[in-house]
């Protein structure tokens, strides 16, 4: 009935008194639709509803803010004042929002089960008719939802989550690159690179500079014990550039201090090519990092306290630079080189060539651009990528390639490399395609391996349309009567230990000859003539084990996969569901999986 009209006591909502209306319309089932219609009831409802100057503060200025806050507070910081908001639109906007992440989150499963969400699969989300932080405020909805359950929608939901944030990330990246070069923070285009590379991660500069501004606070302590009068403890310290050699020195003398005695900076010697070395928000987390990314720190914290340090490319171990000189000097000599990986040691000429083994030529010891240092930090993260063994979707390597490409979008040695990575990994064949018309574009010479690629790509695509619907595997065929196992369960590994979940099965061995071979698989007693198991394992890998070699697994836990969510659904604790997607290709597991559970763990866990 409607909502003004009386109940059989003859009490309606009009009757009741504001706080407890109040309390009814802030009800959480109540969606925009419904509110809207309680609006449309009579005057006092519509009043309710609607912004209307200046109410009581008690209620965040009137009800919409109130209901809107109490669903959504991470929303809170878009809005830098709340007068004048129509709470009422916005609550609309942000509730249809939703709706629209919802219907596009589940819908990637559908469409993108068998292969990797192809690089026109976002085009969805590129052309979204809602704000972008109502639309992301709800995927970060989907992915904190509580328990086991939902995993298929936070699967997608992060890559989606992923792709935006990288979006815009890059967008910021070339708005950096395009301003004059002393507007160019080293420390803000670091920022950039971590945010990229940690999309899903809360990285933000204003955060990152607060924490080198406290580093900043505990040098100038230091430094007003040994020198109360020192022109960097003044209030515009970092405006205007110290000029005396002498007061510098006892600025990096009280960094050195600080920052390598108090707060026990050091490289990070024993864990070197780790990735997080490169990452400035992990830097001051860990208070370890690599010799470019500790520079960033040195370099950031000097200039705040007056002190013009400036970066140097040298070979094999990145150096800063303290001119001893005329400023400006091109005299190598004239410059002391300052090792940040190396508690702050000050270097000559001649040491530096000691701390690498060699000589170099004097062009090494010029100063470089932000554009160049991060070049140098995009760098490393691309040979750590190729590095990589586990992670065999090889993410840092991609996303090193495209901050590579958006500094150098022309260069064509990693277009190149950027395509065979695609063809290599069977991802984004059209995108392929599109670099390698670029790549004969730039430079005809490549034709060749242009060429060879073209021709397996378009042969790629080709097999892809030929696909028909997904391989259904009944349990009840002839064939698969000696597959033991089913999809879900969670398993150990007899010979390497490892913990690992099914996903899916052969009846026999389905790899190449060459592949048996190199896994030595005729050594086993039943060879590849028995079942063998798609399985997804604890340390991140993807892996086909042989029936012989798997066990049920004792003590049953999940499984820190980032693909399990694009296979299952849920974990109950001891087993996973299978989601639509999978049962659709394994139809009767799912019964023999919950049968094989209540059999195998009867102590009533499930």
């Amino acid at each position: 009935r409607g909502a003004a009209e009386a109940d059989a006591d003859g009490m309606g909502l009009t009757d009741l008194p504001g706080e407890l209306l109040e309390l009814i319309l802030c009800c959480d089932v109540l969606g925009a639709a419904d509110i809207g219609r309680v609006s449309c009831t009579c005057r006092r409802l519509r009043e309710a509803c609607q912004p209307r100057g200046k109410v009581d503060v008690a209620i965040l200025m009137n009800l919409f803010t109130y209901v809107f806050l109490c669903r959504w507070p991470s929303l809170l910081k878009y809005y830098s004042h709340t007068d004048g908001v129509s709470w009422l639109e916005e609550y609309k906007a942000r509730h249809n929002a939703g709706l629209e992440a919802q219907r596009i989150v589940a819908s990637f499963s559908k469409r993108f089960f068998s292969e990797h969400v192809p690089c026109d699969g976002f085009s969805d989300i590129e052309t979204l008719g809602c704000p972008s932080h109502f639309f992301e405020d709800e995927l970060m909805c989907i992915l904190n939802m509580e328990g086991r359950k939902g995993l298929t929608w936070k699967y997608y939901a992060k890559k989606i989550l992923y792709f935006l944030r990288q979006q815009n990330i890059l967008k910021n990246l070339k708005e950096y690159l395009q301003r004059p070069t002393e507007r160019q923070s080293f420390l803000e285009g670091a920022v950039l690179i971590d945010q990229y590379c940690n999309p899903l991660s809360d990285i933000c500069l204003k955060s990152v500079q607060a924490q080198v501004d406290d580093i900043t606070d505990k040098v100038r302590k230091v430094l007003r014990t040994k020198n109360p009068r020192h022109p960097s403890l003044a209030s515009k310290a970092g405006e205007v550039l110290i000029p005396e050699v002498e007061l510098q020195r006892q600025v990096l003398d009280a960094m050195n201090c600080v920052l390598y005695e108090q707060l026990k900076y050091k490289g990070n010697e024993l864990d070197y090519y780790n990735s997080l070395n490169s990452y400035i928000h992990q830097v001051l987390i860990r208070r370890t990092g690599i010799p470019i990314s500790l520079s960033v720190l040195y370099l950031t914290i000097a200039r705040q306290l007056g002190v013009k340090l400036e970066p140097v490319n040298f070979p094999s171990h990145f150096l800063l630079r303290w001119c001893q000189g005329k400023e400006g000097s091109t005299d190598i000599f004239d410059y002391t080189y300052i090792d940040a990986f190396g508690k702050g040691k000050q270097l000559t000429v001649k040491e530096c060539e000691y701390l690498i083994g060699h000589h170099v030529t004097e062009e090494f010891y010029g100063v470089v651009t932000s554009k160049e240092v991060l070049q140098r930090m995009v760098g490393n993260l691309l040979n750590l990528g190729k590095r990589e063994s586990t992670d065999q979707s090889y993410q840092l390597l991609r996303d090193s390639l495209d901050l590579y490409l958006a500094m150098y979008p022309d260069n064509v040695q990693h277009l190149m490399l950027q395509a065979r990575l695609y063809f290599h990994l069977g991802i984004w064949p059209e995108k392929v395609l599109d670099i390698l018309q670029h790549i004969q574009a730039l430079d005809p010479s490549q034709h060749g391996a242009v060429g060879y690629l073209v021709q397996h790509t378009l042969e790629h695509i080709e097999r892809r349309k030929e696909e028909v619907g997904p391989e259904v595997k009944h349990r009840s065929d002839e064939k698969h009567k000696e597959v033991c196992f089913s999809i879900g369960l969670i398993m150990k590994h007899k010979r390497y230990g490892y913990n690992c979940v099914i996903y899916g099965w052969d009846p026999a061995c389905m790899m190449g000859h060459e592949w048996i071979r190199n896994m030595n698989v005729h050594s086993l007693p039943h060879g590849p003539h028995q079942p063998f198991y798609n399985v997804l394992v604890e340390d991140g890998s993807c892996r086909y084990a042989a029936q012989e070699n798997l066990e049920y697994n004792s003590e049953p836990r999940e499984i820190p996969h980032p693909d399990i969510g694009r296979y299952f659904s849920e974990f109950t604790g001891i087993h996973y569901l299978a989601n639509t997607e999978l049962e659709i290709r394994y139809p009767e597991d799912l019964e023999l999986t919950r049968a094989t559970v209540q059999k195998i763990y009867s102590s009533g866990k499930e």
